[in-house]
């Protein structure tokens, strides 16, 4: 693989499509590195819970955004993402940072700060990356070699997230898929949308197997043409 064309492919979409277990097993595949722009949306969030920062105060949140140092592993294999030196893949994940994500990466300042990490991250990335996230093939690299938007109904979504997120009801999990939708596509600053030029892959009825196939071709396609 090392002498293959190094490839940027964007993968966006909402949560339950299958995103990250599809990101990281198509950079494995292919010898490419990894990045999880969602981790460090939840790092920064978990960050200002940490730090006392009000989530309800956005101009609070902008005079903090450039202050936590996040640093983000992108091996595929095993990606990591740390907060001024401390490993947070664990507590990013929780429910109190899950629950106020969408307001802390709604501010102007702190998508800035984040967008202009990720760009840095992806134009290092010597082999070439896929990166995922919700505006990456919008906003972050609109000159992606390669834009994938997965897409799945929302019963399908909230269900892998369900089996997911231990002990959760299928019900309330897809309200609050629902719901995380609406904030991020209605947000003014990058909102979750499709690229015009992203190849849309409909997860509902594939498998993960499937999905990982199809986004491995379309991949393996780009980079031949180039």
């Amino acid at each position: 693989m090392e002498s293959a064309t190094p490839v940027i492919v964007a993968i966006d979409g909402p949560s339950g499509t299958g995103k990250s277990s599809t990101s990281k097993a198509v950079a494995a595949q292919l010898g490419l590195s990894y990045l999880d722009t969602g981790a460090q949306y939840r790092a920064i969030t978990w960050w200002m819970v940490s730090n006392g920062i009000d989530i309800d105060d956005p101009a609070a949140i902008a005079a903090a955004a450039g202050k936590p140092e996040i640093v983000s592993g992108t091996d595929p294999q095993a990606p990591t993402i740390a907060v001024d030196g401390v490993d947070v893949a664990g507590p990013i994940r929780t429910q109190e940072v899950t629950s106020k994500v969408s307001a802390v990466s709604a501010v102007p300042e702190v998508r800035a700060r984040i967008t202009e990490l990720q760009r840095t991250i992806a134009a290092s990335a010597e082999q070439g990356i896929v990166v995922e996230g919700r505006d990456i093939g919008t906003t972050v690299l609109p000159d992606a070699d390669l834009k994938i938007f997965l897409t799945a109904s929302p019963e399908a979504r909230a269900a892998r997230r369900s089996g997911e997120l231990k002990g959760s009801d299928v019900h309330s999990t897809r309200e609050a898929l629902i719901k995380r939708d609406a904030a991020d596509s209605s947000r003014k600053t990058s909102p979750l949308a499709k690229a015009g030029d992203a190849v849309e892959v409909d997860t509902t009825e594939l498998t993960l197997a499937q999905v990982i196939e199809c986004v491995v071709t379309l991949v393996e396609e780009k980079r031949a043409g180039k």
